[in-house]
């Protein structure tokens, strides 16, 4: 019987304590109507998971503060995506570019200007204009790299974070050149967001071209047989497919068939090599 009624009475308390909550949340949803938007510190009824909390949502918050100011509509923040996570990217996308651009302790043109024709190019005039707003804003703030990296790596599938890395050395070479510390920065971000080392070596040999790339972009040494160079190729192929991360919208589908097609060709090369059929 005591056993029974000590059941019950954590029955009650745990309803209560649920009930508080929803309270607590009806409240905040009903100021939220009231005032017509959101304030930096609740950014995340506004939009993507990963950036309604940590690091990146402190970072796109302050950022999004300072351009709209104290209270800003969902509206205001529809150009980094429709859904939750083409947001979780795109604000992703923003603070890693910043990171990689402070690496080597100054930001160049050329970087700016890379970043610059890809958001045009990827997503048009309106939104380009509105993601270098918010990137110069993120460039102003300290940034700590293992912080922001960890946070995508727990929740972006591992495709969007190839195309992550991928676009990282995109910025990196912008100047002609990817400099020992920019690479030392992508390299932090890649291990931080549980990048294996074969496919980060994979993107790098994509940008800093050695002897054999063709070969470290499908992730194995030129010893390796002919079954072993197929079998290599389609792992690849497969979790760097543009329809991969074709639920974050065209504009990013598009960006990453440049990638696809650097896989593509490096086998080609090989194949090519050997005389394969």
């Amino acid at each position: 019987m005591m056993k029974f009624i000590g059941v019950l009475v954590a029955f009650l308390v745990i309803n209560i304590i649920i009930r508080l909550f929803d309270k607590k949340n009806q409240r905040t949803d009903n100021q939220l109507n009231a005032n017509g938007g959101c304030s930096p510190g609740l950014i995340g009824a506004g939009i993507g998971f990963i950036i309604g909390g940590g690091p990146i949502g402190a970072i796109i918050g302050y950022a999004l503060g300072t351009i709209f100011g104290k209270s800003y509509t969902k509206e205001d923040v529809q150009f980094m995506g429709k859904t939750p996570r083409q947001q979780d990217f795109s604000a992703s996308l923003l603070v890693l570019s910043a990171a990689v651009m402070k690496a080597d302790g100054v930001v160049k043109k050329s970087e700016l200007d890379y970043v610059k024709r890809f958001f045009l190019s990827n997503f048009g005039q309106e939104q380009a204009e509105k993601y270098i707003l918010t990137l110069r804003e993120i460039l102003k703030q300290d940034i700590q790299i293992d912080e922001v990296s960890q946070q995508i790596g727990r929740y972006m599938n591992y495709s969007s974070k190839l195309q992550l890395l991928h676009y990282l050395f995109g910025i990196a070479s912008a100047d002609g050149q990817v400099h020992e510390n920019e690479i030392d920065v992508i390299e932090s971000i890649s291990r931080y967001m549980g990048i294996y080392t074969s496919d980060y070596e994979s993107v790098k040999a994509m940008f800093v071209k050695k002897v054999d790339d063709a070969y470290t972009i499908l992730g194995i040494e030129p010893s390796a047989t002919d079954d072993e160079v197929k079998k290599a190729y389609r792992e690849m192929a497969k979790k760097n497919h543009p329809d991969k991360v074709a639920y974050l919208g065209d504009d990013v589908r598009k960006a990453a068939e440049k990638k696809f097609q650097e896989i593509n060709d490096a086998y080609d090369r090989i194949k090519k090599q050997r005389g394969m059929v």
